[in-house]
């Protein structure tokens, strides 16, 4: 990271990739080409992240070959003019995690990170779940992403006095 000041430590960076309503999850494809595509992820314990897809297409091609991935989430981004000294500028909270992505086999995972995602993105409608798992499972595929490292997170904010917050301090 260039600008040190900015970090922000692993727990700072999991909330950041809980509360983003996407996580771009970049992928290397067969022919070597990058291939980053926004996705609904969803984890129960902030080391392992699950996403579903159809059982075909380019990112379950892609893992095939390269499991290896980089998850990137954005929260709170505003373009802005710096308080002090009037430059453009834009207030963000980012995350970056590196990861190992594999393709769920098993039922009893497939419907577990299901449920773990619709529970996320959907808690109202958990009474529809079994169902909807009854209807889909057999052309869902559910794809598992194991962090290999902490997640790091980095941030541009200013406080009320308008002086951005650097290595790591929080609003008062």
């Amino acid at each position: 990271m260039r600008k040190i000041s900015r970090e922000m430590d692993s727990a700072w960076a999991l909330e950041v990739m809980r509360k983003a309503p996407y996580i771009t999850v970049s992928f290397t494809r067969p022919d070597g080409t990058a291939y980053g595509v926004p996705l609904s992820l969803a984890s129960a314990d902030g080391r392992i992240w699950y996403f579903h897809c159809a059982p075909e297409g380019d990112k379950l091609d892609a893992l095939a070959v390269h499991p290896e991935v980089c998850l990137s989430a954005v929260t709170k981004c505003a373009p802005t003019v710096g308080p002090k000294d009037g430059s453009f500028t834009l207030q963000y909270r980012s995350a970056i995690a590196f990861g190992r992505a594999e393709l769920v086999t098993g039922d009893a995972e497939k419907i577990e990170a299901l449920r773990i995602i619709s529970q996320r993105f959907l808690p109202q409608h958990m009474d529809a779940f079994d169902d909807a798992v009854r209807r889909s499972l057999h052309r869902t595929a559910v794809v598992r992403i194991t962090l290999t490292d902490p997640p790091v997170g980095k941030r541009k904010q200013y406080d009320k006095q308008g002086e951005e917050m650097k290595y790591g301090r929080m609003e008062e």
